[in-house]
C-alpha cells in the first residue's frame, strides 16, 4: 500500500467520524432521543435538564460531552459502574499512557534513522512506500561494504529501542495489577451488604437414601461440619415448565395492559366508537380468563409437595459471617473432589438458573462443544479475511487477476478501494464475532452472566490474534511472495520474517477505521435511533420515552481494545507511524466510553475487578508477540547478535508474568480469608451483620418459586390471580 493509499482511509476516516460526532452532539440534545443517550440517568430518575425551546443553538454541533467525559474522576466511575467499569476505562488509559512514550521515542529517535538508514527510498521509484518509515528500510541487506555497518548500528539502535518499550510495559503492567488488586479489596469492604458475600454455591449433592431427597443432606452436611458459622440453604428445582408458564402470563398480561391503556392504537385514523369499546372490553375479558386459568395452573405446580419430586443436587448455602463462607466456599469438603463441590455464589441478579440445572459431570462436554464450535468459526473465518488481504495487495492481485486492471479506469478508486475498504469490510465481519461467540459461551453452562461474558471475551481475544493479526500477516506475505517462495524455497523464512514491516500500512488502515469510525458508531447508537424513529412513527406513539437499557458489552470491546494494544506493541519498533494513530484511538475510546457508563449502560454485575486478570494476560501476550518479532527480524535479516541478546528479555518478561500470577491472581478469584474476618468485624462493629444475614437469606429464591401477582385492572375478579409467600 502506499501513501496515497493511506491518505485516502484517513481522509474517509476523519469525515466519517467528523460527521457522525456532530450528528450525536446535535442528536443528544433532543428530548425525543433521551431514551437512547440517557438510559440510565432516566431509569434512576435523575431530571435531564432539555431546551425546547426551537432555536439554532439546539442544532448546533458541540464538544461539550467531550470536555464533561474528560473531567468525570475515577471515584465517579467506581461509583456509578463498580470496579469492571473502571478497569475497562484504565485498559484506555493504560494505552495512552504506553503510546505516548512509545510515539517519543518512536518518532524522535526510530522514524528519522529508519528512514535515513538506506539511500535507497529517496531514490527508488517506490518512494512512496510506507516501508521507507519501518524498520525493512533499515534492516535491507547491503551489498556495499561501507554502508552496512551504518545499517547494523541502526538495528542496534532499535534494540535499546526494544528494551525500554518492553520495561516499561511491564513496569505500567504491574502498577496497574497492584492498583486495582487494592481497589478490589476496598471494593469487597464497601460492598459488604452484597448476599453473595454470605453465599457458597454448593452443587453435585448427594442423594439422601432414606428421604429420596437432596435437601436434607444440605442440612446434615453443614450443620454437622460448619456448624459454628452454618446459617440456611436454599435447595434449587427443576422449573422449566413453569418458567414457560410465567413467560405465558406475563405477556398476556402484558397484552391485557396494552389494550386497556392504549384501546385505540390501531385505530388512530378512525373516530372510536361504542362498539370499538365493546370489542376492546370482549378482548380483555377473553385474555383475563386466560391468564386466570394459567394462574390457577402455576399455582398448582408451585406447590411444594410436587416441587420436592424436581429437586435438583444444587443449593444455595447461606452462612451467618464472611469468614465462614470464605472457609466453606476455598475448602474441599468430600474425599471425592466431586462431591459437595463449593464455591463463593455470583451475585443475585448475575446467576443463570437455568444453567444451574445441568449435570457437573456434564459441563466438560459442554465446553469441548463450544471450543470446536469455535475452532470451526476461526476456520470458516479465513477466507474473507484472505480475500481481504487479495484487495489490500491490488498491486500484486492484479498479476494473478488481470480484470482487477478496471479499478484503474475510475480516477481516485484505487486508493479507496485499496486504503479503505479492506479495513472497513474486515471491521463489519468482525463486528458478528462477538455476539456469535456470546452465544456459544452460553452454552458452556457457566452459572453467571459474568462467567459467560469473560469466557466469550476470551474466546473472541484469540479469536482476532489468529484470524485479524496472524492471518493477516501470513496472507498479505503469501499474496506478495508466492512466486518467489516456490523458486526460492530457502529464502521462504526470511520472507515471513519481513511480514510485519511489510503489513504495517494494512494495521495502520485497521485502527483507523476499528477506532474512529467505530468508536464513533458505538456512541451515536444508529441502529436503536432508527428503531426508536420507527416504533414512534407507528404502534408505540402514546407510550412515551422508550427506555434502551443495556450493560457495557465487554465482550466486544475488551477483545477489540486489547487486539489493538497487541498491533500496537509489534509495531512500536516496527513501524513508528502507527503510534499517533493508537494515540488518539485509545483517547476517543475513553471520552466515548466515560459518556456511555456515565449515561447510557446500566450496571447489571459487579465482579470486583475479576476482567484485569485477563486483560494482563492479553497484555503480557502482545508484551512477548513483540519480542518474538523482534528477535525473528533481527536474527534472519542482519544482526543475528541483537537476535540472541533479546532472549534475556524474554526470560525476563515471563519470570514476570509467573510473578504476578502468584503475587495477584489468587486475590482476585479468591475471598481472603484475612479480609473476610476484618469486614465481618466492621460489620459487627456497626450492627449490620445480622441483618445483612437475613438480607442473604432470601436473596437466592429460585425465579420459580418467587412471589408473583397477575392483576387486571376493573376486572371481575378483584383478588391477584396468584399470590405466594
Amino acid at each position: 500500500m502506499n501513501a496515497e493509499s493511506l491518505l485516502a482511509s484517513a481522509a474517509i476516516n476523519i469525515g466519517l467520524a467528523f460527521v457522525i460526532l456532530s450528528l450525536f452532539s446535535v442528536f443528544k440534545r433532543q428530548p425525543s432521543n433521551a431514551g437512547i443517550y440517557y438510559a440510565r440517568r432516566l431509569a434512576l430518575g435523575h431530571h435531564i435538564p432539555f431546551d425546547h425551546s426551537f432555536t439554532l443553538r439546539r442544532f448546533l454541533p458541540s464538544v461539550s460531552w467531550i470536555s464533561r467525559a474528560i473531567y468525570v474522576t475515577e471515584d465517579e466511575i467506581l461509583e456509578i459502574s463498580g470496579l469492571d467499569g473502571l478497569v475497562f476505562i484504565r485498559l484506555f488509559k493504560f494505552g495512552i499512557n504506553f503510546f505516548s512514550i512509545c510515539s517519543l521515542v518512536g518518532l524522535v529517535i526510530l522514524l528519522p534513522l529508519n528512514y535515513t538508514a538506506h539511500d535507497g527510498p529517496s531514490k527508488s521509484s517506490d518512494s512512496m512506500s510506507m516501508d521507507s518509515f519501518t524498520i525493512s528500510n533499515s534492516s535491507m541487506e547491503k551489498t556495499d561494504s561501507c554502508s552496512r555497518p551504518q545499517v547494523i548500528g541502526t538495528l542496534w539502535v532499535h534494540f535499546v529501542c526494544l528494551w525500554l518499550t518492553s520495561v516499561y510495559g511491564l513496569y505500567l503492567l504491574y502498577k496497574e495489577y497492584d492498583d486495582i488488586l487494592k481497589k478490589r479489596i476496598q471494593q469487597l469492604c464497601n460492598n459488604r451488604h452484597r448476599p453473595d458475600q454470605l453465599t457458597v454455591l454448593v452443587r453435585e449433592i448427594p442423594l439422601c437414601e432414606e428421604h429420596k431427597a437432596h435437601g436434607c443432606c444440605v442440612e446434615d452436611f453443614f450443620s454437622k461440619h460448619h456448624a459454628s458459622t452454618y446459617g440456611s440453604y436454599q435447595i434449587l428445582y427443576d422449573g422449566k415448565n413453569l418458567d414457560e408458564l410465567l413467560k405465558e402470563a406475563k405477556r398476556i398480561s402484558r397484552k391485557i395492559e396494552n389494550l386497556r391503556h392504549h384501546p385505540v392504537a390501531k385505530n388512530r385514523n378512525k373516530e372510536f366508537t361504542l362498539s370499538d369499546s365493546i370489542r376492546e372490553d370482549a378482548k380483555i375479558a377473553w385474555y383475563g380468563e386466560r391468564l386466570d386459568a394459567l394462574c390457577q395452573k402455576i399455582g398448582h405446580i408451585q406447590c411444594r409437595k410436587l416441587f420436592e419430586e424436581k429437586e435438583l443436587p444444587v443449593a444455595f448455602v447461606t452462612f451467618r459471617n464472611r469468614w465462614g463462607a470464605a472457609l466453606a466456599a476455598q475448602s474441599q469438603q468430600n474425599s471425592n473432589p466431586l462431591l459437595w463441590i463449593t464455591e463463593m455464589a455470583p451475585e443475585p441478579r448475575d446467576v443463570l438458573w437455568r444453567n444451574l440445572a445441568i449435570p457437573y459431570k456434564h459441563l466438560p462436554l459442554h465446553k469441548i462443544g463450544v471450543y470446536a464450535a469455535a475452532s470451526l468459526l476461526t476456520l470458516f473465518f479465513t477466507i474473507p479475511v484472505t480475500a481481504i488481504q487479495g484487495i489490500a495487495k491490488y498491486e500484486r492481485l492484479k498479476k494473478w487477476f488481470p480484470p482487477a486492471m478496471a479499478i484503474r479506469l475510475i480516477p481516485g478508486l484505487g486508493p479507496v478501494i485499496t486504503g479503505y475498504l479492506p479495513s472497513a469490510i474486515l471491521t463489519g465481519f468482525i463486528y458478528i464475532v462477538p455476539f456469535a461467540m456470546l452465544a456459544m459461551a452460553k452454552l458452556a453452562g457457566y452459572v453467571s452472566r459474568s462467567k459467560k461474558e469473560i469466557k466469550a471475551c476470551n474466546m473472541v481475544f484469540y479469536f482476532l490474534v489468529g484470524n485479524v493479526f496472524f492471518l493477516s500477516l501470513l496472507s498479505g506475505t503469501l499474496l506478495d511472495q508466492i512466486g518467489q517462495s516456490f523458486t526460492h524455497p530457502k529464502d521462504f523464512p526470511s520472507r515471513l520474517a519481513s511480514a510485519v514491516s511489510a503489513q504495517a500500512d494494512f494495521f495502520m488502515t485497521y485502527i483507523l477505521t476499528n477506532g474512529l469510525a467505530g468508536f464513533s458508531l458505538e456512541i451515536l447508537q444508529p441502529g436503536l435511533l432508527i428503531w426508536d424513529s420507527l416504533k414512534s412513527c407507528t404502534c408505540d406513539r402514546e407510550k412515551g420515552t422508550n427506555l434502551y437499557l443495556y450493560s457495557l458489552p465487554y465482550y466486544r470491546y475488551v477483545p477489540l481494545v486489547s487486539l489493538s494494544i497487541l498491533i500496537g506493541m509489534v509495531y512500536s519498533v516496527v513501524a513508528p507511524l502507527l503510534l499517533p494513530l493508537l494515540i488518539v484511538y485509545f483517547f476517543l475510546g475513553y471520552v466515548v466510553f466515560v459518556n456511555q457508563i456515565e449515561d447510557v449502560y446500566e450496571t447489571t454485575y459487579e465482579t470486583c475487578g475479576q476482567y484485569w486478570p485477563y486483560i494482563h494476560r492479553y497484555i503480557f501476550l502482545a508484551i512477548v508477540l513483540t519480542q518474538i518479532t523482534m528477535m525473528g527480524l533481527f536474527g534472519l535479516k542482519s544482526k543475528p547478535a541483537a537476535s540472541f541478546a533479546t532472549i534475556p528479555l524474554l526470560l525476563f518478561t515471563l519470570m514476570f508474568n509467573e510473578y504476578c500470577k502468584m503475587r495477584f491472581n489468587p486475590t482476585f478469584f479468591n475471598y481472603p480469608v484475612q479480609e473476610a474476618k476484618r469486614n465481618d468485624e466492621l460489620d459487627e462493629k456497626s450492627g449490620l451483620l445480622e441483618a445483612n444475614y437475613q438480607k442473604a437469606l432470601d436473596a437466592y429464591c429460585p425465579p420459580c418459586l418467587r412471589p408473583v401477582k397477575f392483576t387486571v385492572e376493573e376486572s371481575s375478579s378483584s383478588q391477584p390471580f396468584i399470590s405466594m409467600t
